[in-house]
């Protein structure tokens, strides 16, 4: 089996969230190889014309996506799947409309409560103050489109009830969260990233990670910025250790219900997480859903494979034999004949 690996186009100066998809490529190239597969690794560019020819010229029986990003910017993610598609090349991961809805978290948080799962109020810049009073004594702002928690810092939680003063720090904050921002009701509480692994029998949830916040003042905001993702060693990235939920099992289960009606909701495949935050009246909220997060080996997916003893080359094969059986994606799709093959 031929299996072409798709990912972002990065170069040496890239930021470090960036330059983690060529080690995710790594690793999956590794695990594909162990597998038995002939495996190729392609850039996807801005040129999709470009990507369409390379894609035919490696003639895959089946493509890995791992792109992250177009032109260094979150919301082109969905051109990778849509490109599929159009080829009609059978691909591991979410379709173009998952991608599509789960990038923007707006469109994320609309979807997720028109199937009526929680997630906290939001509002945008453009939003008309219609109530100066607001239904939250505290919003985080975010980005729209960027994910790895770029621009997101302790400081991003604003406290107001106040419509037009949010208004305001939205306008000055837009700039360094890629132009596009939004805020959301902060829920000061427990964080929990569950991870999602698709199979035979359709989605599984992994074993669930609650982040720590450690050192953190009573009251003051909880927050998993950028430092503490990407910068090893730093005082932000230490004091956000992972350890795995025991001993809740209400709580758990409550927790892969929601995970598990998200999946539904969007549409995913292949691998997926979904992240909540649960607030002191132990009430989760859905915070944010990732249709391919990330897949290095140091990263939260692989350390809940661990946990659940499931080998990370086991869990590439489970990824492409729902690929290849036609899972979400690659429902009725067929690769496009190489021009060589028209005889």
């Amino acid at each position: 089996m031929r299996v072409l690996i798709v990912h972002d186009d990065v170069s040496a100066e890239a930021r470090p969230d960036e330059l983690d998809v060529l080690v995710q490529a790594g690793a999956v190239e590794t695990a594909l190889r162990a597998l038995g597969a002939e495996v190729a690794r392609e850039r996807f560019t801005p040129d999709l014309a470009r990507n369409a020819r390379a894609i035919e010229a490696a003639r895959p029986d089946l493509v890995f996506n791992l792109v992250e990003s177009v032109l260094g910017h979150g919301r082109l993610i969905h051109l990778a799947p849509a490109l599929y598609e159009a080829l009609r090349v059978p691909f591991c991961g979410a379709s173009s409309d998952a991608m599509a809805l789960s990038s923007s978290k707006l469109l994320a948080k609309r979807v997720l409560r028109t199937a009526g799962l929680p997630t906290p109020p939001w509002r945008t810049a453009t939003d008309e103050p219609t109530r100066a009073i607001l239904p939250a004594e505290r919003w985080i702002v975010k980005s729209v489109w960027e994910h790895g928690s770029l621009g997101l810092e302790p400081s991003s939680v604003v406290a107001t009830d106040d419509a037009a003063v949010l208004a305001r720090v939205m306008g000055e904050r837009r700039d360094a969260l890629g132009g596009e921002c939004f805020a959301e009701g902060y829920v000061h509480g427990r964080e929990f990233n569950v991870a999602l692994l698709d199979g035979a029998d359709g989605p599984v949830c992994l074993p669930i990670p609650e982040i720590l916040f450690v050192g953190v003042p009573e009251g003051a905001p909880r927050v998993v910025g950028y430092r503490a993702k990407w910068s090893e060693g730093s005082a932000e990235w230490d004091g956000t250790p992972r350890r795995f939920l025991e001993g809740e099992p209400g709580l758990e289960d409550e927790l892969r219900t929601i995970a598990l009606g998200t999946w539904r909701a969007f549409g995913l495949a292949g691998w997926a997480r979904v992240d909540l935050r649960v607030d002191a009246q132990g009430r989760p909220f859905v915070v944010d859903v990732n249709a391919n997060p990330c897949l290095s080996p140091d990263a939260g997916f692989a350390a809940a494979l661990d946990r659940a003893s499931i080998p990370f080359t086991e869990a590439i094969e489970r990824v492409v034999a729902r690929a290849i059986a036609g899972g979400a994606t690659g429902s009725g799709s067929r690769r496009v004949p190489h021009p060589q093959d028209r005889r």
